[in-house]
């Protein structure tokens, strides 16, 4: 049968160790040496490495930085996607409003940090013509609940556009200082104050939109920016689904009898929209599955669906050597895993 002993190599990125186009290589590298035919489908869940595992036609953009100073963001155009055949611009919020440009948690203000360059990539994409846009929410360094967004998209016209906002994460527009302002330098006093603001924003919307973001499933995304986007008429949807139909992750199933994914650390909220809880629910019942990940949390382990194994880089090698020489050991793994 074409295809049967194909192995698909499908992983997130290693954070800090590796992307997920660097582990999937690797995962595909050991395959091989098994002597296994291997295809290699690096994925995103919406949060940063988007643009990495989408591709497509590259362009820059100059726009406002978290912190004001200008940057220059890229962000693409996928001429054919496999979900349709429309023309999709892809923007990843990191590249304008992301936590790396404030130069980390240390260097930033978490009061201050805006997604006005983010709302300036939409509205270049809306210039060159894109009717479909598409924000990959993650790794940012805002809490401003998408205000700076939409004062960019001040006259812009998108009727017509079908705005998608891909999150990475389920949280409330309420709930998104206290669950992630901390990891972005808010101390227990800014935080305060910025639930407080996303509170009025959330006011605002509702009196100027009519679109009650409090009440939307993944409203807190990066920092509510999706939920500042759903009041000017985008659709918040899981990252992970939103990637997976762009690069035809059930086509590839069908054609594999193995698929093997990872990331940098397996822990609960791997299995909540994630990449790898997601590759695991479209396999379940149709291809086996194998999950190597830097690190794996006891709690994890019991995730897992039945006869799925999980290999953890650090028991393996220690955490030092996880993080130097991570695609080396993730080739290792697969080879011994795919010639057993």
């Amino acid at each position: 049968m074409p295809g049967e002993s194909v192995v698909l190599a499908a992983p997130d990125k290693f954070r800090s160790s590796a992307s997920a186009r660097e582990v999937a290589h690797a995962m595909a590298a050991g395959a091989r040496r098994a002597g296994r035919p291997a295809v290699e489908l690096p994925l995103a869940d919406g949060g940063e490495g988007l643009l990495d595992v989408l591709g497509g036609e590259v362009r820059e953009s100059v726009v406002t930085g978290p912190l004001g100073e200008p940057v220059r963001a890229r962000w693409a155009v996928l001429a054919d996607p496999a979900d349709r055949g429309e023309p999709v611009a892809v923007i990843e919020m990191a590249r304008a409003s992301g936590l790396e440009l404030a130069g980390g948690a240390a260097a930033n203000d978490p009061e201050a940090a805006t997604t006005a360059g983010t709302g300036e990539l939409v509205a270049a994409a809306v210039a060159a013509g894109l009717r479909r846009i598409i924000v990959g929410c993650g790794g940012s360094a805002t809490t401003d609940g998408g205000s700076g967004a939409l004062e960019a998209l001040r006259g812009v016209d998108l009727r017509g556009v079908d705005l998608v906002v891909a999150c990475d994460v389920t949280t409330g527009f309420l709930d998104a200082a206290k669950v992630f302002s901390p990891q972005k330098g808010a101390d227990a006093a800014a935080v305060a104050r910025l639930t407080a603001r996303l509170a009025a924003l959330a006011a605002d919307y509702q009196r100027d939109f009519g679109v009650d973001v409090a009440r939307l499933e993944r409203g807190g995304a990066a920092g509510g920016l999706a939920g500042g986007l759903a009041a000017r008429g985008g659709r918040l949807v899981g990252g992970f689904d939103v990637v997976a139909g762009l690069l035809g992750l059930d086509d590839q199933l069908a054609r594999a009898d193995l698929v093997v994914t990872g990331e940098g650390r397996l822990d609960p909220t791997s299995f909540e929209g994630k990449v790898v809880g997601g590759v695991l629910a479209r396999a379940a019942g149709r291809v086996r599955a194998l999950v190597v990940a830097g690190d794996v949390v006891p709690e994890a382990r019991a995730l897992l669906p039945a006869g799925v194994r999980a290999i953890s880089l650090v028991e393996r090698a220690g955490r030092q050597a996880a993080l130097a020489d991570t695609c080396r050991l993730v080739e290792q793994v697969v080879a011994e895993q795919c010639a057993r």
